[in-house]
């Protein structure tokens, strides 16, 4: 599911994009479809009938009918970053509970182990220099 609010803008944008979509070609639309999403996370199947075509008409339908919010640069800016926000600590999250169940290395650590060991075998360090060169 993606956003429901958006700024002027935004709208704006996504607008052209899906005139685009109705008159492009197959990859076009996809590619079109594919930066709603990414950029935008704007997905067309939160909005159209399935089966149906989703247009630029549909879009205004849904800001006029109140199912896309259209609200001030500023808060979208601040949602933005505090969704940005989550999904980095999800990441996290997810990270942590991979290392924690053995499933991958903290490369982190592996890295913070590696230096140390390099920092007390200096002569070691050169000759891995050597080799990766």
């Amino acid at each position: 599911m993606g956003r429901k609010k958006f700024s002027q803008r935004e709208i704006d944008i996504i607008g052209k994009l899906l005139r685009r979509k109705t008159s492009g070609n197959r990859s076009q639309q996809k590619m079109i479809r594919h930066t709603l999403r990414t950029v935008f996370e704007f997905n067309i199947s939160d909005f159209n009938i399935q089966g149906k075509a989703f247009g630029y008409d549909d879009l205004q339908e849904c800001v006029r009918r109140g199912r896309i919010q259209i609200l001030d640069e500023k808060t979208i800016e601040e949602m933005k970053l505090r969704h940005a926000e989550k999904r980095r600590y999800d990441e996290t999250l997810q990270q942590a509970e991979a290392v924690a169940n053995g499933e991958v290395a903290d490369w982190q650590e592996v890295l913070k182990q590696w230096n140390e060991y390099y920092a007390q075998h200096p002569k070691e360090s050169e000759n891995q220099t050597d080799i990766i060169a």
